[in-house]
């Protein structure tokens, strides 16, 4: 690269459009590649993205605050794209009305479910404290994980991650699952996407059918809140055991008899 292209490439690198450019350039074209296989699960257009702008950042050598000037952006839009989901429920809001109760029993199972797997693999596997706060919520949208994360002493950017991860996974192994289950309810496949696999496995679900995205969005929400109550109290029982040993006599309670 010549003096002039690299002092060019140098002022580039540093300008956030740059950046907010790539990553809405490398979202496009995984878009299209998604379109090209006719929507297959493995050709998710948020994991063909994360890859081609990691290949990108590192060819030139940009460190992720960098890249993070720019993508912020996006980051920012995420907030009110899920509040635009409140649209498609309302439109079906006599669907939704009708599968209330099947729906908070599935939220209940799944919310309580997923913590538990969490805690019972960081018994087995002697995950340290920080790292189990950080995995707790990653069945949650990241803004609200990050959050729950952030307050419970996790690390935002671990949680970011798994969040990320878990919703690829999802949206990956939804429709396949569910297919192999012979479930073929919409309004149960895009739930499912959702309570498990967050604003990714809704994506997912709204390019299956508008139903399944409309249950969806609602089981992200709603997992969202459930567990913004359920890690606290669980991570503050296990914090609670921790602190008094299984063979250690746990102290008796005061009475007013000697």
């Amino acid at each position: 690269m010549e003096g002039g292209d690299f002092s060019l490439w140098v002022y580039l690198a540093r300008t956030p459009l740059l950046w907010l450019t790539v990553t809405l350039t490398a979202y496009v074209a995984a878009d299209r590649i998604a379109a090209a296989t006719g929507r297959h699960p493995l050709a998710n257009p948020v994991l063909v993205a994360v890859v081609f702008v990691a290949v990108v950042l590192a060819v030139t050598g940009t460190p992720y605050p960098t890249y993070f000037e720019g993508a912020q952006f996006v980051h920012f839009l995420l907030g009110p794209a899920t509040v635009v989901l409140a649209f498609p429920l309302y439109e079906r809001r006599a669907t939704v009305k009708r599968a209330l109760v099947p729906m908070l029993a599935a939220l209940a199972a799944g919310s309580v479910v997923t913590l538990i797997c969490v805690i019972v693999l960081a018994r087995l596997f002697s995950i340290p404290q920080p790292i189990l706060v950080s995995l707790a919520p990653k069945s949650v949208t990241s803004g609200v994980a990050m959050g729950i994360a952030a307050t419970l002493g996790g690390d935002p950017t671990l949680t970011a991650i798994l969040v990320i991860l878990t919703g690829i996974i999802g949206a990956i192994l939804v429709t396949p699952m569910m297919e192999a289950l012979n479930i073929s309810d919409m309004r149960a496949r895009g739930f499912a996407a959702g309570l498990a696999a967050h604003g990714i496995g809704t994506a997912r679900a709204f390019q299956v059918s508008e139903v399944a995205g409309t249950f969806a969005g609602i089981a992200m929400g709603l997992n969202a809140f459930v567990t913004a109550i359920l890690a606290p109290l669980a991570l503050h029982l296990i914090e609670l055991r921790i602190r008094i040993p299984s063979g250690r006599p746990r102290p008796r309670p005061a009475t007013g008899w000697m």
